[in-house]
This record gives structure tokens, C-alpha cells and sequence, in this order.
């Protein structure tokens, strides 16, 4: 058991009453014995490890691709008005969980030739929420260790190929793609209010953008890329034969899908930050809105318990009607 840490944390890490103590950091960088560190604490997900001092507190977001990264972790406050609401995707405007889920299932089915294959309870933190790549790197640890990323990623995009086709067709998975309850009647209030709106996915844009245009029709809300001021998706997938944008290494939980929304897709300076909210349903995507600067808030359906951030979060509600009175 971690020693119990006799200073006060500071203003940069409000809440640990969800996170796992520990006595040092994974890679060995810091431990409870250097001097000036107050405390270290990890997500349940063991995704991101956050080591306080007594004026900071700076977050390790491991990578399961063998690129961590450190981020300075900003203090964090809901003021109003709110000029910018930032909005997840997968989970949080659109129910698709199950649906990638069922993709990375069949993908690890493949790798391991076993269609009878199928994921567990206790996986679900790690297959939601963070980068295709980060799935199924998750997935051949566990599962199938003589499998590399790059075999999985050609069974994983062939199946999203085959099964967009299909659903653009009319005849896909039913309910791969539902609009979440109240979406409409909640973007169109924030829209009354005068409050920017940013769409930001983990999803790369082949996944994601038939989603929200999905779920628009579904609304008939008309066009997605008319009604929200900035829409930011992990980009296009690199694959051989063809090019490639940023995204598997650098998305959820890393600040920069937020950041690049709010500071180049809205233009709202980093000063500003605390008149701006970011909606998750998954731990990834918790920490990326803090990381970024932003005060998150959480909503139901997704794995902010299972993933131990519910403590990084300004407010939770279980529907859009309660995420509203945090708005103001």
C-alpha cells in the first residue's frame, strides 16, 4: 500500500478519490522516495499515471505503440458564460460502441482463426475510447501474442470496409449507429444560446464521419458540417499504397484533438479555456479534455467508472437534460 501523503495536493489535480495510488511510475522516472514528489496516482486503466509535487502536477499518458508522452496538468474551472462546448463522438452523440467493438472481436477472431472469439467484460476499458492501434495492440498482448499490429490492422479495415459498405447500402448491422438520446433537443439549445460547438472523435474519418452523418439523417438535422463550428477526426488511415494523417499515436488521451479544435477550429486562445466544457463518456477522453486544459464533463453509457476518471471530472450527469445545468 502507497504511503499516505501528508501534503495537501495542489490546485492542478482537485479530485483522487477515484485514482490508484502508487509508489512509482512505470517507467521508474519518479517514485515516492525523490524528493518533492507528493504523490503518484494512475487511472483504473493504467492508461495514465499522474505524479503531484508540491506546485504541479504533471501526467504520463502511457502508450501501448511505445510512445509515452508527459503534459504539465492545468487547473481546471467552469466559468461563465460557456462560449464553446466540445462534444465526443463514439458514445457520447452517437451510440457506435458496441459496433467498433464487434470490429475489433472479429479482427482478434481472425488472428486467432477462432470465430467463436469473444471479448470480455474486464477489456472493454481498453477497446473503447483510444486509438484503433492502441485496441488492438491491447487485444494481441492478451490474446494473440504472435500477431503483429500491422497483420490486425489489415483484418480491421477490411471489416470496416466490408461493413460501411453495407450499412451505406441499407442492409448493415441494425443499430450500428443510434443517435443518443436528446442529442437534437441539446445541440439545438446550445445553438440558441449562441455557444460554438466542436465535434471531436478518436475515430479515424472513414469510421467517423458516416457516423454523425448517419445520426443527422436520422435527426433530420441536414448537413453535420453546417450546423457545428469545427469538427476534428484522428485523420485518414496510413496503409500501404496510400497517405496517411496523424492520429494513432497522438489522440485520446493526449490534449491535442481538444486543443486543435478549441485554439484552430474555433479560435479560442488557451487564456480563455475555462469558459470552454468538454463532453466524454469514456476515461480517454476525460483526461484528454483535462490534459487539454478544458473542465470535462462526464455523461452515462461509457467507461468513466470502469476507467477511474470520474474524480478528473467537473461535472456528470447521466443525460444531456442534467450536462445542461453545469452549462449555466
Amino acid at each position: 500500500m502507497a504511503p499516505a501523503i501528508s501534503k495537501p495536493l495542489p490546485a492542478a489535480l482537485e479530485s483522487t478519490d477515484s485514482l490508484t495510488p502508487l509508489v512509482a511510475t512505470t517507467d521508474g522516472r519518479f517514485s515516492l522516495e525523490n524528493g518533492g514528489v507528493a504523490a503518484i496516482h494512475t487511472t483504473a486503466d493504467r492508461k495514465v499515471e499522474f505524479v503531484t509535487f508540491e506546485t504541479h502536477t504533471l501526467a504520463c499518458v502511457r502508450s501501448a505503440m511505445g510512445y509515452p508522452a508527459y503534459y504539465p496538468v492545468h487547473p481546471v474551472e467552469i466559468r461563465h458564460p460557456i462560449k464553446a462546448v466540445l462534444m465526443d463522438l463514439d458514445g457520447t452523440s452517437v451510440r457506435s460502441e458496441e459496433f467498433w467493438m464487434w470490429i475489433i472481436e472479429m479482427t482478434t477472431a481472425d488472428l486467432l482463426q477462432d470465430s467463436s472469439f469473444r471479448l470480455c467484460d474486464e477489456d472493454l476499458p481498453f477497446v473503447s475510447g483510444h486509438s484503433v492501434s492502441e485496441h488492438l495492440q491491447y487485444c494481441i498482448a492478451k490474446y494473440a501474442p504472435h500477431a503483429t499490429v500491422e497483420e490486425a490492422r489489415k483484418h480491421y479495415f477490411r471489416h470496416t470496409r466490408r461493413e460501411m459498405r453495407a450499412i451505406l447500402d441499407g442492409n448493415g448491422r441494425a443499430g450500428a449507429f443510434t443517435p443518443s438520446p436528446g442529442l437534437k433537443e441539446f445541440l439545438l439549445e446550445l445553438k440558441s444560446r449562441g455557444i460554438k460547438i466542436g465535434l471531436v472523435t478518436s475515430g479515424l474519418y472513414e469510421k467517423a464521419w458516416p457516423e454523425i452523418v448517419s445520426a443527422f439523417t436520422t435527426l433530420g438535422m441536414g448537413d453535420p458540417v453546417s450546423f457545428y463550428d469545427a469538427a476534428v477526426t484522428a485523420g485518414t488511415a496510413l496503409r500501404k499504397g496510400s497517405a496517411g494523417t496523424m492520429g494513432e499515436l497522438c489522440i485520446k488521451p493526449h490534449p491535442w484533438l481538444y486543443a486543435e479544435t478549441a485554439r484552430v477550429g474555433l479560435g479560442i486562445p488557451f487564456e480563455e479555456r475555462h469558459h470552454v466544457v468538454g463532453i466524454e463518456d469514456s476515461g480517454a477522453g476525460v483526461v484528454s479534455v483535462r490534459l487539454a486544459g478544458f473542465a470535462p464533463l462526464g455523461i452515462g453509457g461509457g467507461n468513466i467508472a470502469q476507467s477511474g476518471t470520474r474524480s478528473l471530472c467537473a461535472g456528470y450527469g447521466e443525460s444531456f437534460d442534467e450536462i445542461l445545468t453545469f452549462i449555466g
